[in-house]
């Protein structure tokens, strides 16, 4: 079985915003972590950073969104296998909220690091 379209610029991009919407819609840490961006990012620039810390935390915040968005995923592959509570299930999701949790512990771990200089 084939389930994958002919790649198309136009209809990837569309199949990408559709992705962000519905996390939007469905995924309360998403909103939560888009939210802080919100206001985690403008301070990068506001505060007298050098230019590689403003690209590190800049980095580094949109990589918790990334991978929020792949933890996010990942849960849904499997709530979508099983609706039962299984050892490989519950370590699959887990271990998807370990790497959003790495993140953050990343981000924030710089923002400690170039604050205090």
């Amino acid at each position: 079985m084939n389930n994958k379209p002919k790649y198309h610029i136009f209809k990837n991009t569309k199949y990408a915003l559709g992705g962000l919407v519905y996390a939007f819609k469905t995924e309360s840490s998403f909103k939560l972590e888009l939210l802080a961006g919100i206001f985690i990012i403008p301070m990068i620039f506001i505060l007298n950073f050098e230019a590689y810390q403003q690209a590190a935390l800049l980095i580094t915040a949109i990589f918790v969104l990334i991978i929020e968005l792949v933890n996010s995923a990942i849960e849904n592959v499997v709530d979508l296998v099983t609706k039962e509570i299984h050892p490989l299930a519950k370590s699959a999701k887990d271990i998807g909220s370990t790497a959003v949790m790495f993140s953050i512990i990343l981000h924030v771990a710089l923002w400690i690091l170039f604050l205090i200089k």
